[in-house]
């Protein structure tokens, strides 16, 4: 078997284990999903010419991997989902941090990060807003 052969059967591995991790990351609000969809994109693009074309006519791809690929936006529902799951665990750390600085540093993250998903992130219509105009 020849290194490139090993190389796009690694890489279709990783791809296929990304993929269950983004779906994961769909299904739970404590895994993020986007990151694990860009990684199966790349990965399947570097595994095989017939794995990416079938990953690109997924669902999945035309719905988290081109609308973050063509810098569109997030839907108010994502923004949200992701601020909850990303301040529940911002909240434990400064809980159980008995640093201030560290406590401090934390909160001021946090408030950087919704100030970045509201003011620098697009908000984009969901589907059901876009359905009722059209």
């Amino acid at each position: 078997m020849t290194i490139q052969k090993l190389k796009s059967i690694l890489f279709m591995i990783i791809g296929f284990i990304a993929l269950l991790f983004g779906i994961a990351g769909t299904v739970l609000p404590v895994l993020p999903g986007g990151p694990f969809y860009l990684l199966s994109a790349y990965c399947f693009a570097k595994s095989s010419k017939r794995i990416d074309a079938w990953f690109k006519n997924t669902t999945i791809y035309n719905k988290y991997v081109v609308t973050f690929l063509e810098k569109k936006g997030m839907t108010k529902k994502e923004k949200i989902r992701i601020n909850v799951t990303a301040d529940f665990f911002i909240l434990l750390s400064v809980l159980y941090v008995d640093i201030l600085f560290v406590r401090i540093i934390l909160i001021l993250l946090a408030l950087y990060k919704h100030y970045y998903f509201i003011r620098k992130i697009e908000t984009l219509p969901s589907e059901s807003e876009l359905k009722g105009k059209g």
